[in-house]
């Protein structure tokens, strides 16, 4: 009997993130769910949760809301705390498209919903619960890509059912749905496109800095000093002479060389990506076992047969890591590119801020941070499975 009792107050705990994720939750449930504009550019009126949503709709969402903090305050299964947040962050995705139905007067195409926030709160507490769960449970890489599965699949179902179609980003989406499409594909271009050539050039320059420990700091000098410059100022500085070889070098205006547009923008993505890549191969190479590398050697294989037969495979996790940073750092940097007429998502973006319109700011940071959060769940999932099969292979 006494031992059950002195079990008692260990299951009922509190969890010390969880205090943090149930003080946010608290907070936000008292902050507007959503905000309502008479038209795109007024001042907004918050409403919160019972305001927001028809009677029993506001119940609900409040009981859940309260069950959700409760698991994550106390300490409880990693199985409940993941279920929990991911429950809550379900509910939460249909409340707000809810709202927007509601809160939007028949017929007026005006008016704007938008998520307040208290549901971006709501939304970074619950995340922290669901995360908090996948990392106790120490789910394995291809479990953290099928979640992320999941969770586009129900974004897009939310989008294809129509649930969302009444809310602020939606109808700035509608009415620029061509122009959209268009900046994604020059963002993924510019993304894409400069990680491609960073990594073409990077891995030859850091086997150089592996075999040259001269040309090593001198190199690594250099690339840190590039990270250093602000990337709009970067952008800047290419412009005059990315001009100058448009107007005097044969044929590069035809290949699209230009002062301002894609040219520059994709140059200084490619110098702010040489760093990872070139730092991580060499780190790499580094890495490599000598018992591994005198074994190749004692077998005749040549420098070239045990670099790519040794070596790089070996080296290849670390490397994958730096190409990873690459990315991540590149998808939400070419926002910055719109600046210069590089195109995309950053287009909507500046017009938001120039224009006022929170929402359409919304059209073009929301999917920069979807992409970037995609890249890395992905690739952190490749980095691990390449690290075990490398121990496999050791």
């Amino acid at each position: 009997m006494s031992a059950v009792v002195a079990a008692a107050p260990r299951r009922l705990a509190l969890d010390r993130l969880g205090i943090l994720i149930a003080g946010l939750a608290v907070i936000a449930a008292c902050l507007p769910l959503a905000a309502f504009r008479a038209n795109r550019i007024v001042a907004a009126e918050g409403k919160t949760i019972l305001s927001a949503l028809p009677g029993w709709e506001a119940g609900l969402l409040v009981l859940v809301l309260a069950a959700g903090i409760g698991v994550a305050l106390f300490r409880t299964a990693a199985p409940w705390r993941l279920a929990a947040g991911f429950a809550v962050l379900a509910l939460l995705c249909i409340a707000v498209g809810r709202a927007a139905t509601y809160l939007t007067p028949a017929g007026d195409k005006l008016a704007r919903v938008s998520p307040g926030a208290g549901f971006w709160l709501l939304l970074l507490a619950f995340a922290l619960l669901a995360a908090d769960g996948m990392s106790r449970l120490r789910l394995g890489p291809w479990c953290r890509v099928a979640a992320l599965a999941g969770v586009a699949a129900g974004l897009s179902l939310l989008l294809l059912c129509g649930l969302w179609r009444d809310l602020s980003i939606l109808r700035e989406y509608a009415n620029r749905a061509d122009s959209f499409w268009r900046e994604a594909a020059t963002h993924a271009a510019l993304a894409l496109g400069s990680l491609a050539a960073a990594t073409l050039a990077g891995i030859p320059a850091g086997i150089a800095c592996h075999r040259h420990p001269g040309l090593r700091s001198v190199a690594l000098n250099v690339l840190n000093a590039v990270q250093t410059i602000p990337s709009i100022a970067l952008f800047g500085l290419l412009i005059a002479p990315l001009a100058w070889v448009a107007a005097n070098v044969p044929g590069a205006a035809a290949l699209g060389v230009s002062g301002i547009g894609a040219a520059p923008a994709m140059v200084a993505l490619f110098a702010y990506s040489l760093l990872p890549v070139v730092a991580n191969t060499v780190a790499g190479l580094d890495a490599v076992p000598a018992a591994a590398d005198e074994a190749a050697r004692g077998m005749g294989m040549t420098d070239r047969q045990r670099l790519v037969t040794v070596q790089l495979p070996l080296a290849f996790p670390v490397i994958l890591a730096g190409i990873r940073i690459v990315l991540v750092q590149n998808i939400g940097l070419a926002t910055v590119a719109a600046l210069i007429g590089g195109g995309g998502f950053g287009v909507f973006v500046f017009q938001g801020i120039g224009q006022t319109a929170m929402d359409l700011v919304l059209l073009g940071a929301a999917p920069t941070v979807a992409l970037a959060f995609a890249a890395a769940v992905v690739l952190d999932a490749a980095v691990e499975l390449s690290s075990g099969w490398r121990g496999r292979r050791d």
